[in-house]
């Protein structure tokens, strides 16, 4: 288990490198760099969560959830409240703060840095193998909806936080929340949960820096209009509308 965990913390230090690396060269123009320093939260997140795994410590605090909890707890909410901080990025213009992007470029952010955590939670659980507590799978860590929540929560900071620090700041308010939703479904152990956040933080931080395909044009007078949604049902993910006019 050791030698799988330094597999993916290895993985996880080259993927937030070589998006840092494009970022240097991709900064966006009115932005502050982006910093070494703003991936320590990210970092220490997914650190903790990697050598608390098959713990005395993260079997407590499980039982110490279930207890609080209840053992028969159970809720859906975690499912939706991932998606609430994408709401938020398109609500909040409406509610009078200045997006840093415009819809189309706030939409492609959604799309990619949803896909990124996507694709790294899908290859650290298949490469760890870890147990659920309810021993439903093991496909445990990290926590892939603390990773989506922590993501677009992640998105809707950067995206309004010089214009209203309080409405940015809100969506980790959800995100948090869906995290300890899943400890108290039995679902994930604090170890997934805090891997899963210091994941989503980055996957966040790095494409709201990189903002990717900028420069992207449909024709010199085509207009696009898109739309990302949330799918819940046998699988949960993302879906989006686009039209080309």
């Amino acid at each position: 288990m050791k030698t799988k965990l330094t597999t993916v913390l290895f993985s996880l230090s080259v993927f937030m490198g070589t998006a840092q690396s494009k970022d240097t060269i991709n900064t966006i123009k009115n932005r502050d760099k982006l910093s070494y320093k703003q991936f320590i939260v990210p970092a220490a997140l997914i650190t903790t969560g990697a050598l608390m795994v098959n713990t005395a410590l993260n079997e407590d605090l499980q039982k110490n959830a279930n207890n609080f909890f209840g053992k028969d707890f159970n809720t859906s909410a975690d499912d939706y409240l991932q998606f609430v901080p994408i709401a938020q990025i398109y609500l909040g213009k409406t509610f009078g703060f200045k997006p840093k992007n415009n819809f189309k470029q706030q939409t492609i952010n959604i799309i990619v840095a949803n896909t990124i955590t996507g694709a790294v939670v899908f290859a650290t659980k298949n490469i760890c193998k870890e147990e659920r507590p309810d021993q439903s799978d093991n496909l445990s860590f990290p926590s892939g909806h603390t990773a989506l929540a922590f993501t677009n929560a992640a998105l809707l900071y950067y995206e309004y936080k010089d214009s209203n620090v309080w409405y940015a700041s809100s969506g980790f308010l959800f995100a948090t929340a869906t995290g300890i939703l899943r400890i108290a479904n039995n679902k994930h152990y604090t170890s997934d949960v805090l891997a899963g956040a210091g994941i989503g933080l980055a996957s966040g931080l790095i494409v709201s820096y990189w903002n990717p395909f900028q420069s992207m044009t449909f024709g010199k007078k085509s207009k696009t209009t898109a739309f990302v949604y949330p799918q819940i049902g046998s699988e949960i993910g993302l879906g989006a509308l686009i039209q080309l006019n």
